[in-house]
Formats: structure tokens, C-alpha cells, sequence
């Protein structure tokens, strides 16, 4: 599912047009963006919670060369599944 076929799911599910339904969509994902930039996390119970980890420094090899690379820290977005989403895919 793409995001244009999601909005389209949001509006008929909440019986809404697609403009108000893509307005939502994308104040939901400015929303839970801002937060992990400023380090919150954002948790909507039974469907999961979006968070900040912390990968750390580590050295990896360029494959063209073979010569050995410093790869430096960063914060990777994260998603963990809630137990009722889990439940139902499961």
C-alpha cells in the first residue's frame, strides 16, 4: 500500500473527503517526525510506539575498494509494534 491508496483507505474508513483524509495523514507524520527529532518518542497503545535508537560509531569496508571506512554515529528512527497490532497480523 502506497500513501495515495492509504488516504483513500483513511477517507472511506472514516467516511471523509481524501483532501481532509491527506491533510490528517500528513499532520500525523509531521507530527511524530518533529517528536523524534526533538528525542520524544510517540506511543499510540495497541499500535506501537516510534522511537529514537542510537546506532554507534563503527568501521565498515568500501566493497570497490576493500579499504577500511569510519562510519560515524546516528540516531535511526525505530518502530515497535504494539501487542494488538501484533495479534492481528498474527
Amino acid at each position: 500500500m502506497n500513501k495515495t491508496e492509504l488516504i483513500e483507505a483513511i477517507a472511506a474508513e472514516a467516511d471523509l473527503p481524501k483532501a481532509t483524509a491527506s491533510k490528517s495523514l500528513d499532520a500525523l507524520i509531521n507530527t511524530v517526525t518533529q517528536a523524534l527529532k526533538e528525542g520524544d518518542q510517540v506511543t499510540l497503545v495497541g499500535f506501537g510506539t516510534f522511537l529514537n535508537r542510537k546506532r554507534e560509531a563503527r568501521q565498515g569496508r568500501n566493497p570497490r575498494t576493500g579499504e577500511t571506512i569510519q562510519i560515524a554515529a546516528a540516531n535511526v528512527p525505530s518502530f515497535k509494534a504494539g501487542k494488538a497490532l501484533k495479534d492481528a497480523v498474527n
